[in-house]
């Protein structure tokens, strides 16, 4: 466990803070003092808040979309820990299915059933559970570095025996209630993973692909010459061809082939895709589709004729799918191999649910023996030698290429095919009313989500296919007999086991395909376990029951916490597992499962495109966090629009930019804080007490603030009520801003507005009350951030924390033991909030003035005109004169509601970059309609918030607005506005503000140099200056000369009061005198200038490093960043400098001094035969100091 902070630790802050390492410190921390443990403990007992974590596969490594969601899901469980609930966070794997399952594939060269049943399923599973927690070790190491806190030991795996059982009496129940059934359907099927997908996994992996496309010439029996042309990108399913498809309204031709003097019917509105020219065919007849309907034509293949002739198929069919977009106008059907296909030809009786499948195609997408003339070939590979029978035939017309949208497996990345594979169902078309009105009882975030996208996926829900004929997954427990006439579906491991007679323990297909029930039937043979294992789709959306084990355990507490309070995911979870959780709920309780929902957007490459591993289009995320902490990671996510469910272009340099703009602000705030903590207990306490925040002291003083005081007070409460709001509706999207922009107020405004008050040189009250105040901020500021930025938020508070007066804070070993503070709303001041609004953007507007003209700030100028036509905006400017003067560096305030009166008139010119590129042809004509606008005109558009010039909407981003002032005013004026207020900046030069912007940068020189010495506030400091010229220097070098001169003298006084120091012209003879003094290096932060220490450690006897001696008095000393050496005093007051350490240094005088000379002054010093810390030697040789280093007693 490491060291417990102290106030002496704290208040040495460094300028610099590596925000990584420090990280590292804070999580070390966690573990060694087991606070997420804690703070589960503390709030047992509280109201629960109840959130589900989906469960990701363990057989790859986490992505920016997981840290995303982890990190939205770590920031609403840790506000609502804030609010006063328990919250019970349980991290889950999804454990069976297609991850792992392909991985073994791939391992094994495993290329169908025929591999896995060689090596028995017992042998495959057993490579499966293998793998299953392959990345688990990493997954934890990301998730916990990257700040969530999640509990991984007492986690759910689906593999679970008793997480399978839950699901065994879900499938029960769904079947009880007759929502299961087997059938046959097309489903998209993953040759590859030689299995079925849902409708919603063949959705989430779409690509442009190019595809072979045919126009092939069906012949029709019983009309001479006569061929119906059909249009297919999938060659490979004209072998199963059983029907053609027309639209019943469509108009039809039928046109002699000038080239062949064929007959060919097709779409009129087709007719330019299949000829090029009208002289290539001539119109014989029009007519509607249905004309069209039960004409047969000849079997494009021999294949299924016999089963064709019985049933009366290889016939035109009518039906309104068929579209006149693309292709023919007449769709070949194969009713095994498409969806509309089998609805089509199931209609017109071809085929019944219950006939024998045409399927000449097996599980790993090859031709079988029915389709003999391509057996053994894969279906996409056959596509040539179809065509090129077809050509042989006279059937092929013509032949290309198409380019489309078409989905891939989501696993293997590969083609899906449309596929008829026998399945097990859940009922959900009936549901539809069902699930829209349990959706309907849920929150979502972002809302359109849940209204459009998710949705209308509910209004078109189809039956779901639950059923896989794979291994690796959780058994459906269906036993049956062999003729089917008897089925028992088991729902627990107990009821199995009276039916069976055996003890099982584990549930995968190894342990249980084995076991007989005995028929009920005297005679008949035993029942036997169905093939197929349930979907892992399934298993997921089945965990708000199966993590509980309920109902076999925990039913009293899942029903008291069940639906969820949250959960979140990405947005590719809309048809995934926010659909699953919700059919298997709505099915089971009529209930949504959840009741809020953020849905975040993805993370993409930043060129736009998906994050590749094989093409490194992005940072590695860890790199990433090594690099710049997870805090910064995690802001940069949730402040991006993929809160708002939108795309997310990742660029490594927005994460640096958190830290750059946000982080270090907001550390040197603390740090600023601290210092000035050490000079007021120094300087204003003469080191006789020690400050410590008094909230009573604090508001009681509150009379006598200042405004900025209580503006900032003010804008704090605000930001608590706005806080409070949002999150309780989850918006973390309108927080993060408000809060970034807090930081910003504070950091840049008020320390900014508030250094001399801060540094005590408006007086000690000033000081204490400005010290309050900043404490105040920066104390609930932590509390507000900590769920956003746990480390960070972590390492403030526990050196804020020192200062709170002992004993009146409970649990105070971290920042997230706290509850979130509740708005004071009678500190709350909404008109000192808007006056300094005001005066923030009268400043800001004055320095894009100055930046205009290249004058820095330090120069000042002579007046400043704000401009309003409100009385009390104007009052509320004047109120806060004195900062405008200040920050703008101007000598006269000036406020007026008369614009006529200095001549300002409006300009204004178009955004030619923006508005070319969107109104293209108009652009010339809206843009002198824009120059030509007048002042009162352009005041008119302005004031509407946009401009309307020639039927166009013109927004005012896209046009500037000049601010012109009349020659008549005199002056050498400025002006700008932000369409509110209008300033205007008299930068009229002369040699009075000359000289004090010289002043002003010769104070700034010398606070940079002191800085670069790594000097601290307190440090006693003599600075001297001289000015060097060569006599022959050029007049206008020597005339500089004499002014700067000129400005150090006249000027001393302020720049003395400005650095806090002497400053001198140079003497050789005073400096050198100056630099004798004995003590040159003094200790810094209220720091002794004696200590002990041991040189030998107590268990490891090695003698302390010559760099680890220097870092131990550094810490002593509070001399970080001082330069300083050692030198060593023996007991004949010999000195010499310390080069290196063995025993022989024990006991000797160590001196630390900046002097060269110090070797001169050992007369001076006084050798101690002892420790100057009090110690006892014990009987096995070691020592043990009774007071800490610096003579303090030790408790």
């Amino acid at each position: 466990m490491g060291k417990k902070l102290e106030r002496n630790d704290v208040c040495r802050v460094p300028e610099n803070i590596n925000f990584p390492a420090e990280e590292e410190n804070v999580l070390q921390k966690w573990r060694d003092e087991n606070i997420f443990e804690k703070c589960s403990q503390l709030s047992k007992g509280k109201p629960k808040y109840t959130f589900y974590d989906g469960p990701p596969f363990a057989t790859g490594l986490p992505h920016y979309g997981h840290i995303l969601a982890g990190t939205i899901k770590d920031i609403v469980t840790r506000y609502a820990y804030q609010q006063g609930y328990h919250v019970d966070r349980r991290f889950g794997w999804d454990c069976h299915g297609l991850p792992v399952e392909f991985e073994i594939d791939k391992l094994l060269n495993i290329k169908g059933p025929e591999d896995v049943a060689k090596m028995g399923i017992a042998a495959y599973n057993a490579e499966c559970r293998k793998i299953v927690m392959r990345y688990a070790d990493e997954w934890e190491n990301v998730v916990t570095r990257v700040g969530r806190w999640i509990d991984f030991k007492n986690d759910y795996k689906t593999l679970y025996p008793w997480y399978m059982e839950s699901i065994w009496w879900i499938f029960k129940q769904l079947f009880d209630k007759g929502l299961v059934y087997q059938g046959v359907k097309v489903m998209p099927y993953s040759t590859a993973c030689t299995t079925s997908l849902s409708n919603f996994e063949a959705n989430q992996n779409y690509k442009e692909v190019v595809d072979p496309c045919v126009v092939v010439a069906l012949e029709a029996v019983s009309l001479p010459k006569t061929f119906f042309l059909v249009w297919t990108t999938t060659p490979w399913t004209l072998p199963s061809n059983f029907a053609c498809c027309v639209h019943p309204t469509m108009t039809y031709v039928k046109v002699r082939d000038v080239k062949s003097d064929r007959l060919f019917v097709l779409a009129e509105s087709r007719l330019s895709y299949v000829y090029k020219s009208e002289t290539e065919y001539e119109v014989k007849e029009k007519f509607v589709g249905k004309t069209l309907k039960d004409l047969h034509y000849k079997p494009l293949f021999p294949y299924f004729a016999k089963r064709g002739a019985e049933v009366k198929a290889y016939r035109v069919l009518v039906d309104e799918y068929v579209t006149e977009d693309s292709g023919t106008g007449i769709v070949h059907n194969a009713p095994y191999f498409g969806e509309d296909d089998y609805r089509v030809c199931l209609a017109a009786g071809l085929i019944t649910k219950s006939s024998e499948v045409l399927c000449p195609v097996d599980e790993a997408g090859r031709f079988t023996n029915e389709a003999c003339d391509f057996e053994g070939q894969y279906v996409k590979d056959a596509d040539k030698q179809i065509m090129a029978a077809l050509k042989a035939r006279g059937n092929l017309v013509s032949s290309g290429q198409v380019k489309h949208s078409y989905p891939f497996c989501w696993r293997s990345d590969t083609p899906l095919i449309y596929k008829a594979v026998p399945s097990w169902f859940v009922r959900v078309e009936h549901m539809s009313k069902n699930l829209l009105d349990c959706s309907s009882q849920t929150y979502w975030v972002p809302d359109f989500v849940k209204e459009k996208r998710f949705g209308n996926w509910l209004k078109e829900a189809r039956d779901w296919a639950i059923s896989r004929n794979r291994y690796w997954g959780t058994p459906i427990p269906i036993w049956r007999s062999p003729s089917g006439d008897e089925t028992v579906v088991i729902g627990s491991i107990k009821q199995l086991v009276e039916l069976s007679g055996v003890q099982v323990e584990d549930l995968h297909r190894e342990s249980i395909d084995h076991i007989e029930i005995p028929s009920a039937v005297p005679g008949n043979p035993p029942l036997r376990r169905i093939a197929p294992v349930f979907d892992c789709w399934f298993e997921s959306g089945s965990m708000p029951f199966a993590q509980q084990h309920f109902p076999f355990e925990n039913e009293k507490d899942f029903m008291n916490n069940f639906p969820a309070d949250f959960i979140a995911e990405g947005i590719d979870q809309t048809r995934g597992w926010f659909y699953t959780l919700l059919v298997i709920s709505t099915a089971l309780f009529n209930k949504a499962p959840f009741k809020n929902l953020i849905a975040s957007g993805l993370v993409l490459a930043a060129d736009g495109q998906k994050m590749s591993k094989r093409k490194k289009n992005y940072p590695d995320p860890m790199e990433v966090v090594h690099k710049y902490g997870a805090d910064a990671l995690r802001l940069y996510l949730i402040n991006s629009p993929v809160v708002r469910a939108e795309s997310l272009r990742f660029k490594e340099e927005g994460v640096r930019d958190i830290i750059k703009d946000v982080f270090l602000p907001w550390y040197n705030a603390y740090r600023f804080l601290l210092q000035n903590i050490v000079r007021y207990e120094k300087e204003d306490l003469a080191g006789n007490g020690q400050y410590t925040y008094d909230r009573e002291r604090h508001l009681k003083n509150m009379d006598k603030a200042s405004v900025i005081d209580v503006w900032i007070l003010s804008f704090k409460e605000s930001l608590l009520e706005f806080f409070a709001t949002e999150m309780k509706m989850y918006r973390l999207y309108t927080v993060v801003p408000r809060l970034t922009k807090f930081i910003d107020q504070l950091t840049n405004w008020y320390v900014r507005l508030n250094r001399r008050r801060i540094k005590g040189e408006l007086g000690a009250d000033q000081c204490i009350q400005s010290l309050d105040t900043l404490y105040d901020v920066l104390y609930t500021m932590v509390k507000m951030m900590a769920p956003f930025t746990p480390y960070l938020t972590e390492y403030i508070f526990q050196r804020l924390v020192l200062f709170q007066p002992a004993g009146t804070l409970e649990h105070a070993d971290s920042v997230h033991y706290q509850m979130m503070p509740v708005s004071q709303k009678k500190c709350i001041r909404n008109d000192i909030e808007r006056s300094v609004a005001l005066m923030q953007s009268v400043v800001e507007l004055g320095r894009v003035m100055r930046d205009r003209r290249t004058l820095p700030v330090k120069y000042p100028v002579s007046e400043i005109i704000v401009i309003h036509k409100d009385s009390q905006v104007l009052q509320a400017i004047k109120s806060l004169q004195d900062f405008i003067l200040s920050e703008l560096n101007v000598r006269k305030l000036t406020l007026s509601s008369d614009k006529e009166k200095y001549g300002v008139t409006l300009r204004a010119e178009p955004d030619h970059k923006a508005l070319g590129q969107r109104l293209k042809g108009n652009f010339k004509a809206v843009m002198a309609a824009i120059k030509a606008l007048k002042d009162d005109e352009i005041q008119k558009h302005v004031s509407q918030g946009y401009f309307d010039i020639l039927d166009q909407r013109i927004e005012l981003d896209e046009v500037r607005i000049i601010y012109c002032t009349s020659e008549q005013v005199g002056g050498n004026f400025e002006a700008h506005s932000d369409n509110e207020v209008l300033v205007l900046l008299d930068m009229t030069p002369n040699e009075e503000l000359l000289e004090e912007g010289l002043a002003r940068e010769v104070i700034n020189r010398v606070q940079k140099l002191k800085k670069k010495a790594q000097l601290i506030p307190t440090d006693p400091v003599l600075i001297f200056h001289d000015l060097i010229a060569d006599n022959k220097a050029k007049k206008e070098i020597l005339e500089a000369q004499a002014q700067l001169t000129k400005v150090l003298f006249n000027y001393a006084s302020m720049i003395k009061t400005a650095i806090k120091s002497e400053f001198a012209p140079y003497s050789s003879e005073q400096a050198s005198k100056k630099r004798l003094i004995a003590k040159d290096l003094v200790p810094r932060f209220g720091n002794s200038s004696k200590a002990s220490l041991f040189l030998q450690h107590n268990v490891s006897k090695e003698i302390v490093s010559l760099p680890t001696l220097r870092s131990e008095l550094e810490h002593l000393f509070g001399l970080y960043g001082v330069n300083f050496n050692i030198y060593v005093v023996d007991h004949q007051k010999k000195t010499t400098e310390l080069k290196s350490i063995d025993e022989n240094l024990s006991g000797k005088l160590l001196v630390l001094a900046r002097s060269q000379d110090a070797p001169k002054l050992s007369a001076g010093y006084e050798l101690s035969p002892a420790p100057y810390s009090k110690f006892i030697n014990q009987p096995s040789g070691n020592s043990i100091f009774t007071e800490n280093p610096l003579g303090r007693a030790l408790c």
